[in-house]
C-alpha cells in the first residue's frame, strides 16, 4: 500500500464513563466508532514525523526519507484512495536546504512565531519561515487557488510545489542531528540534539553558530529532547543509553562535564520520543523501543512520603505511570493540550506484525493522579452506594 498522510477526527469521550458491555465486547481487529477518517492524502516517500503549524492548525509540516521537508495544507488538498500504482499527492510547499536526507525525527515548529527547524543527516540544523512559502503561494496561486472560495479549493489541483530555500543554516554537530526543539517562548532560541552525544542551544541574535554546546550530555547518542513551557529553564534530553536527563540551563555543566538535576530511568531499551505535559509543569513522558510509555512528575522525586500504593509496587524515582498497550516501539506520542491527561501514541509494529503500526489514544484514569485520601474517600463513597442499590439497581457502567 502507498504511504499516506491521513486526517482524522476523534471523539474524546468523558472520563469514566465506560460501559461494562462494550469493554466486554471490545476487538482491537475492529474500526474504532470514535475515530472517523475525514481526508487521507498520498504521501511521496515515508511519512516520519507530522508537525501542525501553531498559527494555522490545517498546515502541517513532514518529514519524509528524503533531504526536504514537505507542507501541507490538507484542508486544500483533494482526499485520495490508497490504492497501488496510485500519484502521489503534490505537497504545497518543498523546504530545501539539506545536503543529505533529514534524520527521521528532527522536525519542529514554533508556538512564537511561523518558522520550521528541521536536523539532517548532513549534520546541520536547517530554518525556515512560512511567511517565505506564503508569499510564494500568493504569486503563483495569484490567479488559481486563490481566487477561489474555500468550498471549491480541495477540488483544485496543484502541479508543483513551491520551493523554499531556507532563512538560516547552523552547524555546529559533528553527527547527525536526531531531534531539534524551538524555546516555548521565543522565537529567536531552539536546540538540537544529535548521534554526537551533544546538546547545542542556539541564538538566532548570535549568528549560526552554538551559543552554548554540551558535548557528552549522555553516554550515547541523543535521542530526542524537549523544553519546559512553564519553566523554560528546564530542558529533557532522551538517549540510546536508555535513559531521561533533566538539565537546567542555567547549570548545564560543573567541571566542563555535563550535569543533569535527574537522571530518570525506568525503560530497557533506546528513548525516542519525550513530552512535557501542557498542563503540570513537573509531569513529563516519555517512550522507547521497549513499547512502554512512561509518565513522570519530577515533584515526586525525593519525596520520602511513601504511600501505600507505592510501597507495593516500587518503581523509579518519579515514576508513576506506565502505558504498555503497544506491541512494539513507539515512534512518537503527543498530548491532548485541551483534555488533561489524554495521550495519542504510535507504534511500529513492523517486528511483531509484518506491518503497519498502531495509532492509541488513551487517557490515564483520575484516581491514578488525584491525591490517595482524595481517592479513597470517593471509592469508599462508592462503595456504599453499591451496598445501598440493589442487584437490580445497580450501576451498568465501570468506574
Amino acid at each position: 500500500m502507498p504511504n499516506t498522510l491521513i486526517i482524522a477526527n476523534c471523539e474524546v469521550v468523558k472520563p469514566r464513563v465506560t460501559a461494562a458491555e462494550h469493554t466486554s465486547q471490545f476487538n482491537e481487529e475492529a474500526q474504532s466508532p470514535f475515530v472517523k477518517k475525514c481526508k487521507t492524502l498520498i504521501h511521496p516517500g515515508e511519512v516520519n514525523r507530522i508537525r501542525e503549524l501553531p498559527q494555522c492548525t490545517n498546515i502541517v509540516a513532514t518529514h519524509t526519507d528524503s533531504p526536504d521537508v514537505l507542507i501541507w495544507d490538507w484542508a486544500a488538498q483533494p482526499n485520495r484512495h490508497p490504492v497501488i500504482g496510485a500519484s502521489e499527492s503534490i505537497p504545497d510547499v518543498m523546504l530545501t536546504g539539506h545536503t543529505d536526507n533529514a534524520t527521521e525525527f528532527a522536525l519542529a515548529v514554533c508556538p512564537a512565531e511561523p518558522f520550521v527547524i528541521s536536523g539532517g543527516r548532513d549534520n546541520n540544523v536547517v530554518m525556515w519561515s512560512m511567511q517565505d512559502a506564503l508569499v510564494s503561494l500568493y504569486r503563483q496561486d495569484t490567479t488559481s487557488y486563490w481566487q477561489l472560495r474555500h468550498s471549491e479549493r480541495s477540488s483544485f489541483t496543484r502541479k508543483e510545489s513551491v520551493k523554499i530555500a531556507p532563512r538560516g543554516i547552523f552547524k555546529g554537530h559533528d553527527a547527525a542531528v536526531e531531534d531539534v526543539q524551538f524555546c516555548p517562548s521565543s522565537a529567536v532560541e531552539f536546540c538540537s540534539v544529535g548521534d554526537d552525544s551533544c546538546l547545542i542551544f542556539w541564538d538566532l541574535r548570535s549568528g549560526n553558530t552554538p551559543s552554548v554546546k554540551v558535548e557528552r550530555a549522555q553516554q550515547a547518542d541523543l535521542h530526542c529532547v524537549d523544553w519546559n513551557a512553564h519553566d523554560t529553564n528546564l530542558i529533557l534530553t532522551g538517549s540510546a543509553d536508555n535513559s531521561v536527563y533533566m538539565f537546567d540551563r542555567r547549570n548545564l555543566t560543573a567541571g566542563q562535564v555535563a550535569s543533569p538535576i535527574h537522571k530518570f530511568e525506568g525503560h530497557t531499551a533506546p528513548i525516542l520520543s519525550i513530552q512535557w505535559c501542557p498542563n503540570r509543569a513537573s509531569v513529563f513522558a516519555s517512550a522507547a523501543e521497549d513499547g512502554i510509555l512512561n509518565i513522570w512528575d519530577y515533584d515526586k522525586v525525593g519525596n520520602n512520603k511513601r504511600t501505600e500504593r507505592a510501597k507495593a509496587r516500587p518503581a523509579p524515582p518519579g515514576l508513576f505511570f506506565q502505558h504498555g498497550g503497544h506491541r512494539d516501539k513507539i515512534v512518537d506520542f503527543h498530548w491532548n493540550p485541551l483534555e488533561p491527561w489524554t495521550i495519542a501514541s504510535i507504534s511500529d509494529d513492523v517486528a511483531s506484525t509484518g506491518g503497519g503500526g498502531t495509532l492509541q489514544i488513551w487517557r490515564i484514569s483520575d484516581l491514578i493522579y488525584r491525591p490517595e485520601e482524595e481517592v479513597i474517600a470517593d471509592l469508599t463513597k462508592f462503595k456504599e452506594h453499591l451496598t445501598q442499590c440493589g442487584p437490580s439497581e445497580a450501576p451498568k457502567s465501570s468506574n
